[in-house]
């Protein structure tokens, strides 16, 4: 088997039609086109409401979804994948680990506000990199200030005249630097430099909820009270360029301009990823016990995914046209199981269906993050060159398809399991323990390794 070539970066410069999105899903995801395609549909609804008439667009409800299906089939790929295709603001959440109001935990909002930073540290690595050269460049200037300090003028008063040709040769001698600099002739020279440190003590809020999750930011409330404490430290040039343009990009940053356009982006392409929403479906007929608070976490839930507004710390996020993708395996509860105020927010409703035998190969040879390839890559960094059979990658998939029915269906993750497992000795000995330095994987290797723990069905439980 030839490794698949390595993935190139999607092309941003225009929005993808729902054809190219799926187009693109494919190159990651095995099967699952029913859920592709919706997806896809809604990714570019957003960019059609966007361009609708202005009176139209508040009106324009996003179609939310709820993935049903078994673990590892492509649920959570799919979103995660379509959130890079977007260049969105993306989180994953689980259902499970929020509580009611009136519990410890975390509410439901807080998934609002985590979306909310990843945007700003999004925007903020993007303008990052746009002042990035302006910002080099001036870091460049205050180590060469520290290598060559630029001459200070003289008092009028002083009775010793200036050298005429001081200046030009410190200009000189900068110049000569500043090549070497650039050349990384110097980037093992030491520097001594001033760098910011904060001076506000670490704080702990006691109590169910701290003040980061009620949108309140400690640093900016109090960081202005305290002057800014520069700290000298001894570095290297090399380091001392990295923080120094660190340092002058956030200068170069209009923050304020950069919060706004990253809470536009939450606000309009957000996505958020709702795993094991069955997990806080009641089941019917119950009135007490750990359903109550299920269907609190519910209710909760409804006026995020209905659209409400949330206090971050970076201002008030509107949710109503966030995309939410739902996703639950529902072996013991059902969608009809969800209260019908959030079942009615989520009106697209997709079954992923279980992966065959012949997925299972697609799985292992054909996606750009194929997992051949990524094993192949994995050893060869030991100089050891994996190969894989034909005909050992079918009994690899007829084995991962045996287990998941006999044992428990966990999907494409199986294919995890049964391949460490399988190079469990190269992965173990590599790279002086191993006779060759070229490794075969055969059908018979395959039987050889597998088939006594397949046919064990107790052995199989806790080892595949």
């Amino acid at each position: 088997m030839t490794q698949p070539e390595p993935s190139q970066p999607a092309d941003r410069s225009r929005e993808l039609t729902p054809k190219e999105i799926v187009r693109e899903l494919d190159k990651y995801i095995i099967g699952q086109g029913n859920a592709k395609k919706s997806v896809a549909i809604a990714l570019r609804n957003r960019w059609r409401r966007l361009h609708a008439p202005e009176h139209l667009r508040e009106e324009i409800m996003p179609n939310n979804i709820i993935l049903i299906g078994p673990t590892g089939v492509g649920k959570t790929e799919i979103a995660r994948r379509l959130a890079k295709l977007a260049d969105a603001p993306f989180i994953k959440v689980e259902a499970s680990k929020f509580t009611e109001v009136g519990y410890v935990g975390r509410d439901v909002e807080s998934m609002v506000r985590d979306l909310t930073e990843i945007a700003v540290n999004m925007v903020k690595a993007e303008k990052t990199a746009e002042v990035q050269a302006r910002a080099a460049t001036l870091a460049d200037e205050r180590i060469l200030d520290e290598l060559v300090p630029p001459l200070r003028r003289t008092d009028q008063t002083a009775s010793v005249e200036p050298n005429p040709n001081a200046e030009v040769e410190n200009r000189k001698t900068r110049d000569r630097l500043r090549e070497m600099l650039r050349a990384g002739e110097l980037d093992h020279r030491m520097v001594e430099v001033d760098v910011p440190t904060s001076q506000m003590p670490l704080m702990q809020v006691m109590g169910p909820v701290g003040l980061e999750e009620m949108g309140i930011n400690i640093q900016d409330m109090f960081g202005n009270l305290f002057p800014k404490k520069q700290k000298q430290r001894k570095l290297t040039v090399a380091e001392a360029r990295v923080i120094l343009t660190q340092e002058e990009a956030h200068k170069l940053i209009d923050m304020e301009k950069a919060v706004k356009e990253a809470l536009h982006r939450v606000e309009n392409s957000g996505i958020v990823f709702i795993d094991e929403i069955d997990k806080i479906a009641s089941s019917k007929g119950q009135t007490s016990g750990p359903d109550v608070s299920r269907e609190g976490v519910q209710r909760d839930l409804l006026p995020i995914v209905e659209g409400s507004s949330v206090t971050t710390k970076h201002g008030m996020v509107k949710t109503d046209h966030i995309l939410f993708i739902a996703s639950g395996a529902f072996h013991v509860a059902k969608p009809s199981d969800l209260i019908p105020e959030l079942q009615g927010r989520f009106p697209i409703r997709v079954e992923l269906q279980s992966l065959t035998e012949e997925d299972f190969v697609k799985i292992l040879t054909l996606p750009r993050n194929a997992l051949i390839a990524q094993y192949t890559a994995m050893l060869g960094t030991e100089g050891i060159t994996l190969e894989f059979d034909d005909e050992a990658v079918a009994e690899i998939a007829k084995v991962a398809y045996e287990v998941n029915e006999q044992v428990e269906n966990i999907g494409a993750r199986r294919l995890h399991t049964i391949l460490t497992t399988l190079l469990e000795e190269p992965l173990f000995e590599a790279p002086d323990g191993l006779p060759s330095k070229h490794i075969r994987v055969t059908k018979q290797l395959v039987s050889e390794k597998l088939t006594s723990i397949v046919k064990n069905r107790d052995l199989s439980r806790y080892i595949l």
